[in-house]
């Protein structure tokens, strides 16, 4: 009886294993619709993904939940999208790499406007918010493979919290706004450090360290878990909030470059893949933690 029971266990455990490894993301929108800098993602209200540099540099696309795209602004003269993310149900900000600029755009109006400049930023990359509006920039220095991280406060005013780092990338918070992780793609650090109210960091920790591939940008889940996109690896890993790597999802591409979730629960998985032009999509196990922030403004919209 033990040996039937400890062969069945054995045939059960290694089946899960192998469906976990085998998960896979698959097509979403049309291949080469995107320029080599296909990035963002983001999700609004009513399911509609958005990513940037659609047909060229300097654009953001609205998609349907098909994965039908078109062009829904063009950014200012100068200007170059990179993450995205939605302050309130109307709004949305955009890192402007080239223009050093944090730019917010009106989802009704389509007005854009600049709500923070920083001249000192090297490349304003990917950003996460708070739910009471604190923007947290990842800053990389390619070429020097140095990095930071800035923080704009709810009035545009920005603030270096976090210098002297690697070539910081994908950066997003905890689910109770207690932590805020970033990764360093050249030197494959995924960093997590203490957050407070006024958007102050401290106790910087290790959550991660890869052996190889690289690392572009990042979302978290309602549970903690970080979602990653592994830049060249053609792959997205989860982690665990103590830094385990509990899943691993297959891509099309190889060049995956950011994530979001959206979709009628929250658990749709969008991301940008580089060298394909174009997004993919997988399901996630739990729903994403800017997934979780939309329906609370939607909430206070309806009040």
């Amino acid at each position: 009886m033990n040996k039937y029971f400890l062969l069945l266990f054995t045939f059960c455990f290694g089946f899960i294993q192998i469906t976990f490894a085998q998960t896979k993301s698959k097509k979403f929108s049309t291949e080469g619709e995107f320029t080599s800098n296909c990035e963002g993602p983001a999700v609004d209200s009513e399911g509609n993904v958005y990513a940037v540099n659609f047909a060229r540099d300097g654009t953001v696309a609205i998609m349907s939940k098909k994965g039908s795209a078109s062009f829904f602004v063009t950014l200012p003269k100068g200007s170059t999208g990179n993450g995205i993310r939605f302050g309130d149900k109307n709004t949305f900000y955009v890192a402007d790499f080239t223009g050093h600029n944090v730019l917010k755009v009106n989802l009704i109006t389509k007005d854009i406007s600049v709500f923070a400049n920083e001249p000192k930023m090297n490349q304003p990359n990917d950003l996460a918010i708070t739910a009471k509006g604190h923007i947290f920039l990842s800053d990389p220095n390619w070429k020097e493979g140095t990095g930071q991280i800035w923080h704009v406060s709810p009035d545009g005013k920005t603030r270096l919290v976090a210098e002297n780092m690697g070539t910081t990338n994908g950066i997003d918070i905890s689910p109770d706004e207690k932590k805020l992780y970033v990764n360093e793609s050249v030197q494959r650090n995924v960093w997590v450090f203490d957050l407070a109210s006024d958007g102050s960091l401290s106790n910087k920790k290790l959550l991660h360290q890869f052996a190889d591939g690289g690392m572009d940008g990042m979302r978290c889940d309602v549970e903690g878990n970080l979602y990653i996109a592994r830049h060249g690896k053609g792959e997205v890993a989860v982690l665990s909030p103590e830094g385990k790597v509990i899943q691993t999802i297959t891509t099309i591409g190889k060049k995956v470059s950011n994530i979001c979730f959206g979709g009628k629960n929250g658990k749709t998985c969008y991301i940008t893949l580089q060298d394909r032009g174009c997004l993919e999509t997988f399901k996630a196990n739990t729903a994403g933690r800017e997934w979780a922030m939309m329906k609370a403004f939607e909430a206070v919209s309806k009040k």
